[in-house]
């Protein structure tokens, strides 16, 4: 179970794949861990060199109390604090919700550390500060775990929790088990990020994947990235919501493994 230090952090992670090949980096939702992603590594281990890490506050990485844990650049120093420490120049980089966010402030300040940038339902802005102020209170006051039937109702289509209800519990554990700190700490990170000037900047290849039935970040948050991102290719999974990857692995991981491969390549 590997651990590293960076900075005040001490942040858990898992390297897998071939040592020579190309690095795909991670980077979690809010109220998950590393382990948002075990649907869709082994589409891809055999080819690529694998980065998860849990960010600040989730999973088993430390958070520091304050106002340091709140913003997009803490969490993208966090980023390039891990990548420095494990000998890592340049990654092709998938975020997912809170980690796109971090990816496109990536991409946009450091465009030569990535190659390719995967944005999965996120945007450049996400919900209202009535919204985040909202659940940031509920946190407080009753835990992380008052929030899950919430989450739960805006993470996944009404099919898959009646006929996946094992996997929805499973992400609504994660959820809960999630410190109070790190939670709040991600609340008032997307409730203040706005990157609309990141997405002008960004010369990365990048293709933004959206679900369909999203209720957390919506095709029409896709879409204002594709609109912003110089020569972004977007495509929309149906029958999807916020957490697409684990609810349409199949066609998360056929997307996803064409274009790390060959980012320059248009979409079929």
């Amino acid at each position: 179970m590997p651990f590293v230090r960076v900075d005040d952090l001490v942040v858990h992670y898992e390297l897998t794949g071939p040592a020579d090949a190309p690095v795909v980096a991670f980077g979690n939702s809010l109220g998950t861990s590393y382990s948002l992603w075990d649907d869709n590594v082994g589409a891809l281990v055999d080819r690529f060199r694998l980065l998860r890490y849990d960010m600040r506050g989730h999973g088993l990485t430390s958070v520091t109390p304050g106002e340091r844990r709140a913003s997009v650049d803490t969490l993208t120093s966090d980023l390039v604090g891990l990548l420095d420490v494990l000998g890592i120049g340049r990654v092709r980089y998938v975020g997912l919700s809170i980690g796109g966010m971090v990816g496109q402030r990536f991409a946009a300040t450091l465009p030569q550390r990535v190659e390719a940038l995967a944005l999965c339902a996120t945007g450049n802005q996400l919900g209202t500060a009535e919204l985040w102020n909202t659940r940031i209170a509920a946190a407080e006051k009753d835990g992380v775990a008052s929030l899950v039937d919430g989450v739960l109702a805006r993470w996944f289509t009404d099919t898959t929790r009646r006929e996946r209800p094992d996997l929805v519990a499973g992400f609504g554990t994660m959820v809960a088990r999630t410190p109070n700190e790190g939670y709040i700490g991600g609340c008032i990170t997307v409730r203040d990020a706005d990157l609309r000037a990141d997405d002008r900047r960004i010369t990365t290849p990048t293709l933004i994947i959206s679900g369909s039935d999203d209720l957390a970040a919506s095709p029409a948050a896709g879409e204002a990235m594709h609109a912003a991102i110089p020569g972004a290719r977007m495509t929309l999974i149906d029958g999807a919501a916020h957490i697409l990857n684990a609810e349409r692995p199949d066609q998360f991981n056929a997307l996803l493994a064409a274009f790390l491969t060959d980012p320059a390549r248009p979409l079929a």
